[in-house]
């Protein structure tokens, strides 16, 4: 088979502490997607070729321990690391495989990772000065750790054509999807997405996560502002009114605040209001406008405005997809 004529290959990189769910889920995906993908070939040749790598102690050699086309030697064109439910590596332990990769992305390699892995896949420079996401726990740490990498992590993936970051643990299955529709086409991804059960790629990392306050900034006069503002729900309070219980004046309490929390006061009540609005939404049969005023909006339509902002979702998207309905 001419290197022209050879399927493209998924490459799946194995490390310490990989989450063996995702490694194996994305290997059945990609089967099914070349299942689908063969039986449309005239050719009947596989479409797709999925291989495992793994590391060989801490040398910078990275070999397949796994391959379902086995004979055609290169780099594969998209390797992917996977999520894991350990602690992300250190940078000593991650070098001898970033200079891998980064041999891998100098001969064309499209680069992806899956929640923990965007961690593994920094450790290469290359997503200095790009837009990333990760889960939305690690969010804050990846940041702190590289601070030349953009994170956002509202967004479930991020394709920067070269470079594919994905967000939480089961972000696998849209990265595994976008990867399919990218080398095989958008009829044979739909129809992967459709025999699986799993929404096509499009979602939102911020559909799900909820707001996790900053509390152990050490600041008291704001940590002080925070429990009073979670204790009232953030209904009907001023700028003034915060800056007042800090004691602290208006221009040194919004600079103050911004530093500890990473949010404006505003943007902050706006968090805290949408999180019980999501909890009416998901556990109550009250009507929008209802969960508006409850969660201190008077205007719906402004209540609208912010709780799309914040969720990526209108109200009653939100209600169809996650509410008592959606659950029955």
């Amino acid at each position: 088979m001419s290197q022209a004529d050879a399927p493209a290959e998924i490459g799946i990189l194995l490390y310490p502490n990989v989450q063996l769910a995702a490694v194996h889920g994305l290997t059945d995906l990609f089967h099914l997607a070349n299942r689908f993908a063969t039986a449309r070939q005239p050719s009947g040749g596989p479409a797709l070729r999925v291989s495992h790598w793994q590391g060989a102690d801490t040398s910078a050699r990275v070999e397949r321990v796994f391959d379902t086309a086995p004979g055609t030697r290169g780099s594969p064109a998209v390797l992917i690391l996977p999520p894991s439910f350990g602690d992300p590596m250190t940078s000593e332990e991650a070098a001898p495989v970033a200079q891998w990769l980064r041999a891998r992305h100098a001969e064309g390699t499209t680069l992806s990772s899956v929640c923990v892995g965007a961690f593994l896949l920094a450790e290469t420079g290359l997503l200095a000065n790009r837009l990333a996401t990760t889960h939305w726990v690690c969010a804050d740490a990846l940041a702190q750790r590289f601070p030349e990498v953009r994170v956002d992590a509202d967004k479930l993936i991020i394709d920067d054509g070269d470079v594919i970051t994905a967000g939480g643990l089961m972000a696998w299955t849209d990265l595994g999807l976008k990867l399919v529709d990218r080398l095989l086409g958008s009829t044979i991804m739909l129809e992967t997405a459709r025999y699986l059960l799993v929404d096509p790629p499009g979602r939102e990392q911020r559909y799900y996560s909820n707001f996790s306050p900053r509390l152990n900034h050490g600041d008291e006069q704001i940590l002080k502002v925070q429990h009073w503002l979670h204790a009232s729900g953030a209904r009907q309070v001023t700028l003034a009114a915060m800056s007042e219980r800090a004691r602290l004046e208006e221009r040194t309490f919004l600079r103050r605040f911004r530093r500890a929390t990473g949010l404006r006061p505003t943007e902050y009540c706006q968090h805290l209001r949408v999180g019980k609005a999501r909890e009416m939404l998901e556990f109550s049969n009250r009507t929008v406008e209802q969960i508006a005023v409850a969660a201190g909006y008077e205007d719906p339509g402004a209540f609208r405005k912010v709780f799309h902002k914040i969720t990526g979702l209108s109200p009653g998207d939100y209600r169809n997809r996650f509410g008592l309905t959606a659950r029955a």
